[in-house]
């Protein structure tokens, strides 16, 4: 006989509260909005609360898009700081002993001029251009074994050296066309997430009231399937960390949705999974798109607890399956963690990590 984990539904309550919380997921995008006051509305937008949800939530679809994409560009500017850092201590490294070459040389220099006169070969050491030298010089036939390694590993260095300056300069510029596309990026998301702000301020309290009870209900109605409680099901999980990352993203339930988060009291979508599995001692890529790469990829019939599950065909979000055909997700700015039906959204991919 089996046995079927039914789970009390965590914060379906707060979910009245949903988009009321979008004041506090711009507010931490360095927003100031009004939460009451009605904004200023032109001609052109919509004034019943069925155009406004319409709006809002296709707001915050873009404004998801635009956070997996400064999510991810975040995390290429994060690569190249670590890159440009390291050609920058190559450089200097290579300076360094470049000079205490030439300071070697110096100092065979001073004393063949201080004895009988600085030798040809030792001016074609202390050259700027040592291959250039070596390359016209006729006196290489007087230097002797020792004087020619010591030019050529002199020569053979600064080309290194200025190789290696040449890459941290095209680094440190791809660096920051990278700092500007993500100043980019979260300007997006912020005015989407202001436009949506303030669709919502244009409503009376009662319609917004409305429209975050219908939000409630519809979520609840979806995970429960028309019941108070959600059933999982009995499957078990594809592994021990597979069941504590589940187990993880399952106790944040309630926690807001906040862009650019992973935890651990606020998250975005890709970073509840981040979090959750982190707890598991797995580190997952960051963003949505790259998650759907982080393990092999099964059928949607084959999903077992504890597997990922890319939504769209953009990848843009991403949830983690729970069992009994729901996954537990960060829904959408404004939002909170919590349960949704599965076929809620369009499954792209489902990947057993």
């Amino acid at each position: 006989m089996s046995v079927h984990r039914r789970t009390p539904l965590p914060g379906v309550q707060r979910l009245a509260r949903a988009l009321a919380l979008t004041a506090a997921a711009t507010g931490a995008l360095g927003l100031t909005v009004s939460g009451a006051a009605a904004a200023p509305r032109s001609p052109a937008e919509p004034v019943g609360r069925s155009e406004v949800k319409s709006r809002v939530d296709q707001l915050y679809e873009e404004a998801e898009r635009a956070s997996e994409k400064c999510n991810a560009t975040q995390e290429r500017l994060r690569r190249l700081q670590v890159e440009a850092g390291g050609l920058q201590d190559q450089v200097a490294a290579g300076q360094e002993e470049l000079n205490r070459l030439r300071g070697d040389l110096a100092a065979v220099a001073a004393a063949q001029y201080r004895s009988q006169g600085m030798d040809p070969t030792v001016r074609l050491m202390l050259d700027q251009d040592p291959a250039g030298y070596l390359t016209g010089a006729r006196s290489l036939e007087q230097a002797t074994s020792r004087q020619t390694d010591s030019l050529r590993e002199l020569a053979e260095r600064q080309r290194r050296l200025d190789e290696r300056r040449r890459e941290a300069g095209a680094k440190l510029a791809e660096l920051e066309q990278v700092r500007q596309q993500l100043s980019a990026a979260k300007d997006d998301v912020r005015d989407r997430l202001a436009k949506a702000q303030r669709l919502l301020n244009g409503l009376a309290p009662a319609e917004r009231a409305g429209m975050a009870a219908d939000d409630a209900r519809e979520a609840r109605q979806r995970a429960t399937r028309g019941t108070d409680r959600i059933d999982l099901g009995d499957q078990p999980p594809s592994s021990d960390r597979a069941a504590a990352a589940l187990a993880a993203a399952i106790s944040k339930i309630g926690s807001p949705y906040v862009y650019g988060s992973t935890g651990p009291g606020t998250f975005d979508c890709s970073g509840l999974m981040y979090w959750s599995w982190r707890q598991a001692g797995v580190t997952l890529p960051r963003t949505s798109q790259a998650q759907a790469t982080a393990g092999r990829r099964v059928s949607l019939a084959d999903a077992r607890p504890g597997d990922l599950v890319i939504f769209y065909s953009d990848r843009h979000h991403v949830g983690m399956y729970a069992g009994g055909g729901v996954v537990v997700h960060a829904p959408y700015p404004g939002a909170r963690v919590r349960y949704e039906s599965v076929g809620a959204m369009p499954v792209n991919t489902v990947v057993r990590v």
